[in-house]
């Protein structure tokens, strides 16, 4: 695990985001990560395809276990 300094702005923000959303500080910010990557390197996709993909990509995941 690495530590990734942000603003003091930025900070209060996630973790308002992260009490709206019942996650962790660190899950929050891993989310907004996880999707960032995924809406920079596929600009036409829209957020819920990105998370159903996810989802999906996931599934297939669980069931190779």
């Amino acid at each position: 695990m690495g530590i990734v300094k942000i603003s003091d702005e930025l900070h209060e923000y996630l973790r308002k985001a992260s009490n709206v959303m019942s996650r962790s500080v660190n899950a929050q910010a891993e989310f907004w990560i996880k999707i960032g990557i995924q809406a920079e390197l596929n600009p036409e996709k829209t957020f819920p395809m990105i998370i159903n993909e996810m989802l999906e990509k996931e599934a297939i995941k669980q069931e190779h276990k």
